[in-house]
């Protein structure tokens, strides 16, 4: 009976699932260490617990590469060293590499906020005219979307590594260092002759995905069944409402005081303008705001 027993014991083990371990690179800087990224990567987290009961466990590994964000990019498009990273979309990008189609910060992303130098928010009036903002003097990333984005509405932008920006705008190279709403609390807590500006708040639709290669249908399918899931169970605004990151900072930019300037977005790809009307993705401003 015992070769019986264990032929039977054999087939019940071999019916059950089984998954190998999901390992998920991504790029991290030790010269540039950026504070704001632990929210990306808690959600990243949360999206493939989120799905562990039917993809199995994972591994979320650091890759210290101090390359700008650019350069991430392409590394996942030749499938190397770097399995995700999370960019503001856009046509080229979605052309390039697969996008995870769900807002990561719920579309709060395209809600700009200026970093000023201290003691110049008597430059910037509670009546500014979209006139007198375009020839205010814009800091961007030169690998930045919004650089494209902001150019494309007539405003003056000086563009610049991103490591540097602070100090451009430290040293006057431009006036106004426009961040999304997440961004310049953290930016500035150790930098004492900047503030953030009271009055703008440009808008755009400018959302933020995950990225992974093209080939790469696994990681696509668990990062969208993950977050989706997620949104569903009330674990993702959980994240959202409660992230040192991302926590009050509706309440912190005072938005109720801002004049609001929105602009088009020429980058969106089809696909991910059709997601705007899916309200269950987006902040509840997306809709509010004029």
């Amino acid at each position: 009976m015992k070769p019986v027993f264990f032929f039977l014991f054999y087939i019940v083990i071999a019916a059950q699932p089984s998954f190998a371990k999901d390992t998920v690179r991504f790029a991290t800087s030790t010269k540039y260490a950026d504070a704001k990224q632990q929210y990306f990567l808690d959600l990243l987290d949360l999206a493939l617990e989120n799905t562990r009961d039917t993809y199995g466990d994972y591994e979320v590994l650091p890759v210290i590469l101090e390359v700008p964000q650019s350069r991430t990019s392409t590394l996942i498009e030749s499938d190397r060293d770097i399995d995700v990273a999370w960019r503001m979309t856009s046509v080229e990008l979605e052309h390039r590499l697969k996008a995870v189609p769900v807002p990561l910060l719920r579309g709060l992303m395209g809600y700009r906020i200026g970093i000023i130098r201290k003691g110049d928010q008597s430059q910037f009036s509670p009546d500014i005219s979209k006139e007198q903002l375009q020839r205010v003097v814009i800091g961007q990333g030169h690998d930045w979307p919004d650089t494209v984005i902001l150019r494309e509405n007539g405003m003056n932008v000086i563009a610049g590594l991103t490591h540097t920006l602070h100090s451009m705008l430290v040293n006057k190279r431009f006036d106004l260092f426009l961040r999304a709403l997440h961004e310049p609390w953290v930016e500035i807590s150790d930098k004492p002759n900047l503030e953030v500006e009271r009055y703008i708040l440009v808008q755009y639709h400018a959302p933020m995905f995950f990225f992974v290669n093209r080939e790469n249908e696994r990681l696509h399918s668990r990062l969208t069944e993950g977050l989706n899931k997620a949104i569903d169970n009330g674990s993702f605004q959980a994240l959202f409402d409660q992230h040192p990151i991302t926590a009050d900072i509706i309440s912190k930019a005072n938005l109720e005081h801002r004049k609001v300037f929105k602009l088009t977005n020429p980058l969106l790809s089809d696909e991910t303008r059709a997601l705007i009307g899916d309200k269950r993705l987006w902040h509840s401003l997306q809709v509010e705001l004029p």
